[in-house]
């Protein structure tokens, strides 16, 4: 009678063990997300090189001539959809204004809070092309990145002095208009006049306003002598334009279907900068990064 008992104590737990199987997967996949997400913010130490070497900018020797270089930003309080939404404006750049402003003051850059040309007919992000192109001829080249965007690190010349007229990062969707550098030249300001004039574009009720969509749409539609001459997409989109990443499941089948990409473009810790792209709460992202880096002594 004992072996009979045995073999129906083993019967009996076949099915809890594979239950048991089962709901571990979950924990699993929650485990993996959590260590690609380590794994992601270290790349650097892991050897990750987003710029060429010799490319950091040295206080002590500037090249000569040195250029004329403003950032150029707002936050569009009034005019993003109110106070109460997840992904509200409100109150971004006092959070984030004074890293800005540190920033560029350390560098020997202008700062340039362009909230005053908001145009109220459109999504606000839109004006960013109004705001790049009334300054573009006081300056040498404009760096346009929004406001939901933190400065990490210095950024060498190098790669500025040996670019074309507009140089872009691309993320998963292709080109990204958040964050920009156009250089002082007439092909820049027929590019943004035009650009500024694709109003089928323009999109009301949405979190996608129609101003990246635009920017993707002129890139492509250039003739490949054109976009060679003047426009130049970093290979690294950290090189400028991190996002950061953390776990969900849109973030692990991104991770599964473009691996690359995703190591390109993760925020890792010595990174430029990261941008809060598609983020809610975006206040609590800059306050906990902000602690990071002042935790970090950078």
């Amino acid at each position: 009678m004992a072996p009979r008992s045995s073999v129906r104590w083993t019967k009996s737990r076949a099915p809890n063990r594979r239950l048991w199987l089962l709901l571990s997967l979950p924990l699993l996949a929650l485990a993996s997300l959590h260590a690609a997400a380590a794994i992601l913010r270290g790349a650097n130490a892991l050897g990750r090189r987003c710029a060429l070497a010799g490319a950091e900018y040295s206080a002590t020797s500037p090249p000569h001539p040195r250029p004329r270089i403003a950032m150029v930003s707002f936050s569009a309080e009034e005019n993003s959809g109110g106070g109460g939404g997840r992904r509200s404006f409100r109150g971004v750049m006092d959070a984030v204004g004074g890293n800005k402003r540190a920033y560029t003051e350390r560098m020997g850059y202008d700062f340039i809070d362009a909230r005053r040309l908001v145009d109220p007919n459109r999504p606000p992000n839109w004006s960013k092309i109004l705001a790049v192109r009334s300054h573009l001829r006081h300056y040498d080249w404009l760096f346009w990145n929004d406001a939901e965007s933190i400065l990490n690190v210095a950024i060498g010349y190098s790669g500025l002095q040996a670019s074309p007229d507009l140089v872009v990062t691309e993320d998963f969707n292709g080109v990204n208009s958040g964050v920009f550098f156009f250089r002082r030249s007439e092909w820049s300001e027929k590019f943004l006049d035009t650009w500024w004039n694709q109003t089928s574009f323009v999109r009301f009720g949405s979190t996608l306003s129609g101003d990246n969509a635009a920017m993707k749409h002129l890139i492509d539609s250039l003739p490949s002598k054109e976009l060679g001459d003047h426009v130049r997409v970093s290979p690294m989109q950290c090189l400028f334009n991190s996002y950061p990443w953390f776990p969900t499941w849109k973030n692990a089948y991104r991770l599964i279907s473009s691996p690359l990409t995703t190591w390109r473009g993760a925020y890792s810790d010595g990174d430029f900068m990261v941008h809060l792209a598609g983020l809610d709460e975006k206040k609590k992202w800059i306050a906990k990064i902000l602690r990071e880096l002042r935790e970090a002594g950078r």
